[in-house]
């Protein structure tokens, strides 16, 4: 017994896929107006009808098996794009198909990096790096140079052994510094000892103040006992060369330093009185040496009395 095999389907021209394709979606908008209102087989026969009317009316030629072949893919889905399940190769496929976008969007993310990378190099890290660069060279060279002069000028200009103890000082604080790596605490060891050197190095003497019109001495009543009295000898301090020198000086009233070229110095009211006796001579103070300050000294050596005190102002 020979078993028939059944003859292989003709396959579809271009033409004839299209045409079906086109029949399957005029049939799915068709199918929309009517499935509400008939019933299946109703409704296909409704279909197939008008889908023959509306082809005639564009003087299209459509075959009856054309039309039942569309009723029956559209009762199959066909030709119609279902989205494949979510899943790894999906996932792939899609950033394959965006490959270009990507790259676009992650070579920006790149070079974003890279100049926010570089912005932070040379506006924060290179200056932090040439900072840190500085101070070092300052602690292991400049300071300890600075230290060293200035150590050695000051103790040229020292006459006295409080001078030399001074300068010893300061320069033991500024080593103590380095150790500990404080540049700024080495800087001012160097000041230090270059305002010392300065100070030995000046050379003057304390004169009152004796001219028409000005006044020579004052005595004030200090704010804290209110009962008592205050007496001050007004100097100034005159170079060898007879120019008068302004002196920082700390007024014992305000607690500020002002440097100025007339101060009072506080003295007990027996020299006080005696400095107002000399002038009532004749006008002019006579004495009018208070102290000296010598070179390679610190402090002014007095040659009348004074107690500790200044003020800038009366």
């Amino acid at each position: 017994m020979t078993t028939a095999v059944p003859a292989a389907a003709k396959p579809q021209t271009l033409d004839e896929l299209m045409m079906a394709m086109d029949v399957v979606d005029t049939l799915r908008h068709q199918d929309m107006l009517v499935e509400r209102e008939l019933d299946e087989t109703r409704r296909e026969a409704e279909l197939i009808e008008r889908l023959r009317a509306i082809y005639k009316s564009q003087g299209i030629e459509v075959s009856d098996e054309m039309i039942r072949q569309g009723v029956v893919a559209i009762k199959e889905d066909r030709y119609v794009y279902t989205p494949p399940k979510p899943g790894l190769g999906v996932t792939l496929a899609k950033v394959w198909i965006a490959r270009g976008t990507i790259g676009k969007v992650t070579g920006a993310a790149v070079l974003a990096l890279g100049l926010a990378g570089a912005g932070w190099w040379f506006a924060i890290e290179q200056p932090r790096q040439a900072e840190a660069a500085r101070i070092e060279r300052e602690l292991k060279e400049i300071i300890p140079r600075g230290l060293t002069a200035g150590h050695q000028e000051a103790l040229a200009e020292a006459k006295v052994e409080a001078a030399r103890a001074k300068a010893n000082q300061i320069l033991a604080d500024g080593q103590a510094a380095l150790r500990r790596g404080d540049a700024a605490a080495g800087r001012k060891a160097i000041t230090d000892l270059e305002e010392l050197r300065a100070t030995l190095a000046q050379e003057y003497w304390l004169r009152i103040i004796s001219r028409p019109g000005e006044q020579t001495a004052v005595w004030r009543v200090p704010q804290r006992n209110p009962n008592a009295r205050n007496y001050y000898a007004l100097v100034e301090a005159v170079l060898p060369d007879g120019r008068v020198l302004s002196l920082p000086i700390l007024s014992e009233e305000d607690g500020r330093t002002e440097t100025v070229s007339k101060f009072g110095v506080r003295i007990a009211p027996d020299v006080f009185n005696a400095i107002a006796s000399d002038k009532r001579d004749d006008g002019i103070v006579q004495r009018n040496r208070l102290g000296e300050k010598k070179r390679g000294e610190l402090s002014v050596t007095y040659a009348m009395p004074v107690m500790s005190g200044y003020i800038t102002k009366w």
